[in-house]
């Protein structure tokens, strides 16, 4: 642990658990007993990430220069498909962007679909907003922001693209806003992202880098809104928010449309082998995206206490405890391993 780094006590260590996936040094302190390597599925990025290849010196040593942020930007809105290169902003994670929009449209109503993300909700509280969590994407119109997670995580729920476009249109001609987190839509399907839709005014979609490329610590997300927002929110970011490394990587990256092909039908297979896995173990999956799959269980903490033991952190829910989000194994020799775990376990 670091010389300033805050220490976890056990208590500390189940909260921040069950708050993100991805922490490793919380599990190890609630687990100590756990046999090494720990297989972590908690975090539903993609375990064989892009390969990064080659950076340029330069990359590391300048500030980047506004051109090289204009270049990446005009190659994600060619593989997101937006017209108008002006309309994305790169930022240092799709993170920075939920906490930031708040305070730029701020809004005294919230309404969040379903059981999702919640630093969506987390975010706009913060702000002094109410929020509220909706059932029903009509409902959505009764407030000042309406955010829905497409696909939804933890369960994967598609909304069609064409009803988040007439709800963004119907916010936004009252002066309200649509903000639609497309995290995990790089991997579903082709024509589902409302990116392309973006109408002028009322909707703001963000996109993840990370988690398909993934690339989580280079920290890189975008959000796609209307010019003048997309403008507020990059003066809001201000200058150099985006690494050099992160801009050459991104770049490249973006424009390796065959690459993507190819890790979409892997990770579809891989998706397929962990329910089969997963269900000989006596745990079946009911619902998630290529990235992660959810089970349901009326045991699920209990479960997850037993897989923490064998050294396997998924990720629980305080809020739904009879769930669990599984991300993928990596190499061969993870799936090996975990299925050695699992029938430790089970």
């Amino acid at each position: 642990m670091g010389e300033n780094a805050i220490p976890l006590d056990g208590a500390a260590a189940e909260r921040a658990m069950f708050y993100h996936g991805g922490n490793l040094a919380a599990a190890r302190l609630r687990f100590p007993n756990a046999p090494e390597p720990w297989i972590d599925l908690s975090t539903g990025v993609n375990p064989i990430s892009y390969p990064i290849g080659f950076v340029e010196a330069a990359s590391w040593e300048l500030l980047p220069e506004a051109t090289e942020i204009a270049d990446l930007e005009r190659v994600a809105a060619q593989t997101y498909g937006v017209e108008d290169p002006a309309c994305v902003v790169a930022a240092p994670g799709t993170q920075a962007l939920v906490q930031i929009l708040p305070w730029l449209a701020p809004a005294r109503r919230v309404g969040v679909l379903g059981f999702t993300y919640g630093e969506h909700a987390r975010c706009w509280g913060r702000a002094g907003a109410s929020v509220e969590t909706i059932e029903d994407l009509e409902t959505l119109d009764d407030f000042d922001v309406a955010v829905v997670v497409n696909p939804n995580n933890p369960d994967g729920r598609l909304v069609p693209v064409r009803q988040l476009q007439e709800a963004a249109r119907r916010l936004g001609a009252r002066g309200g806003a649509l903000i639609v987190d497309e995290a995990f839509m790089d991997v579903g399907p082709s024509d589902a992202s409302l990116a392309p839709l973006l109408p002028e005014r009322g909707a703001v979609v963000l996109r993840s880098f990370g988690k398909t490329y993934g690339l989580a610590g280079l920290r890189l997300g975008f959000a796609i809104a209307p010019v003048a927002l997309a403008g507020d929110l990059r003066a809001a970011l201000g200058p150099w928010a985006v690494s050099g490394p992160a801009i050459a990587i991104g770049r490249r990256a973006l424009a390796d449309a065959d690459w993507l092909a190819q890790t979409k039908r892997r990770l579809g297979a891989d998706a397929a082998r962990l329910d089969s896995l997963l269900q000989r173990a006596g745990l079946h999956p009911v619902a998630g995206t290529s990235l992660f799959r959810l089970v349901q269980h009326p045991e699920a903490h209990r479960i997850f206490e037993r897989l923490g033991g064998r050294g396997v952190l998924v990720r629980a829910f305080a809020e739904q405890p009879n769930l669990l989000r599984v991300g993928l194994p990596g190499p061969e020799a993870e799936w090996a391993l975990l299925a050695e775990r699992l029938a430790q376990v089970f």
